[in-house]
Formats: C-alpha cells, sequence, structure tokens
C-alpha cells in the first residue's frame, strides 16, 4: 500500500492530512483519453457534505491534433482535493476552468500537472477563488514541458480574493522547460474586496450583502463561459451562486 503523504511532499503542503488519512488508500485515478483530432469536454462540481472528504484524481491523455476542455468547481466538504495529470501530445490543447469557493474550516485544493511531451502544444489555466472563515484554498499547478517540444505555448491566472483576515490563499505556478522556443507564463495575485467599490454600491442603496455577492460573482465570471453544455454550465453557476450567498 502506498504510504501516506507527509508535508514533504510538495503536492501535499497544504492539505488537511488528517483528513486524508481518514480515507486512505483513496481510489485509483480516473483515466480519459481524447484520441487524435477529437474534442472532450468534462467537468467535475465537488460539492461533498459538509464534514465530508472526498478526492478526486485524473489522468488525462491528449493525443495528436485533439482539445481537451475540463471546468472544476470545488465548494464540498471539510476537504476537497481535485488533481490533474494530464499528457498532451504534438499539436493538442488543454484547457482548465476552475473555482475554489470555501468557507468555515474548509480546505479546498486544485493540483495540476500538464506534460507538454510533443511540439506545439498549447494550453491555458485559469483558476478564481474566494475564501472567507478560516477556509484555505490552494492551487499548485506545474507545467512540465519536454526537451522536444519547441513552439509550446501555455499559461497559468490564478487569483484569490480573502473574505477575512483569517482566511488562507495559496498559489504554486511551476515552470519546468527543457525546450528553447516556447512561450510560458504565469501569474498570481491575491487580494480583498474593493472598498471604494462597496460604498459607491452601499451609495447607490444596495444592501452590503447583495453588493459584496455582485462583485463576487463579477471575480469569478468567465471561468465556465466555455463550457459547451448549456445545461452543465447553469448548474454550475447556479451552485457557485448558492455557495457566494453562503460566503458572505
Amino acid at each position: 500500500m502506498t504510504a501516506l503523504p507527509t508535508r514533504k511532499d510538495e503536492a501535499w503542503r497544504y492539505s488537511d492530512l488528517e483528513a486524508v488519512a481518514s480515507v486512505w488508500p483513496i481510489a485509483p485515478a480516473t483515466r480519459l483519453a481524447v484520441a487524435e483530432g477529437e474534442t472532450a469536454h468534462h467537468h467535475l462540481l465537488q460539492d461533498a457534505p459538509d464534514g465530508a472528504v472526498a478526492v478526486h484524481d485524473y489522468v488525462i491523455t491528449i493525443a495528436d491534433g485533439a482539445r481537451c476542455d475540463f471546468h472544476i468547481l470545488n465548494i464540498g466538504g471539510k476537504f476537497g482535493r481535485v488533481t490533474l495529470d494530464v499528457r498532451l501530445g504534438k499539436g493538442s490543447h488543454f484547457e482548465l476552468g476552475g473555482a475554489i469557493l470555501g468557507n468555515g474550516d474548509q480546505v479546498l485544493e486544485i493540483v495540476t500537472t500538464l506534460t507538454h511531451a510533443q511540439p506545439y502544444a498549447t494550453s491555458g489555466q485559469t483558476i478564481r477563488s474566494i475564501l472567507s472563515g478560516r477556509a484555505t484554498g490552494s492551487y499548485l499547478g506545474k507545467i512540465a514541458v519536454a526537451r522536444d517540444a519547441q513552439r509550446t505555448d501555455a499559461f497559468q491566472s490564478v487569483k484569490a480574493m480573502l473574505l477575512d483576515r483569517t482566511a488562507t490563499a495559496n498559489a504554486k505556478p511551476e515552470l519546468e522547460i527543457y525546450a528553447d522556443d516556447v512561450k510560458c507564463a504565469h501569474g498570481a495575485t491575491v487580494g480583498e474586496l474593493d472598498k471604494a467599490a462597496l460604498f459607491y454600491m452601499a451609495s447607490r442603496g444596495m444592501d452590503p450583502a447583495t453588493a459584496k455577492t455582485l462583485l463576487l460573482r463579477s471575480f469569478v465570471a468567465g471561468v465556465f463561459d466555455s463550457v459547451a453544455d448549456e445545461a452543465v454550465r447553469e448548474r454550475l453557476e447556479s451552485a457557485a451562486i448558492a455557495k457566494l450567498e453562503a460566503l458572505v
């Protein structure tokens, strides 16, 4: 049996290891394969009940010229962790849109490893986190570009909003590049709600909770815009709005 992870394991540095131990060993990863030239759409709504522990692992292989879009809404349970291990073929594309919304003592994580194994592959990762109370939200994302993976184009955009000073946001974008003709970028920011905007909305008669919810909805807007299935998009957006209302 695989040993329990420790704080020395980089991918588990910010995890609730006591919660992990309660469900160890975790189930084998779900394997997804996108065939050459095809386009696949996947999503995950992680909305486990209060106090539950949820760990979802995916291993994704994207063949030459194929595309995979994956959307994640991570909002449930005492501890909720989603990992993606993605390998891209020649001229393929992977797109991730993810949101972490946590309150109370929740620990929520999205951990990704993208391996650009062949030339001309592209990838984009957009993560938005909103945290209140004593919640912890973490994104750890590694982009590994192989020696022969020339003309790779990859980016990570990570932004977190803290509603309370007791909440914690962790962001660790990582690039490991062995090719010399690539374009890779990453950015990470952590901030608070714009007090000037809240004051302006209050001066127009809007109550504080509604004003905060509107600003937070605009902060995560766009994460699920590219969901192909309208019913899936509405389900994700509705769950996100309900969670946001609980945060404020």
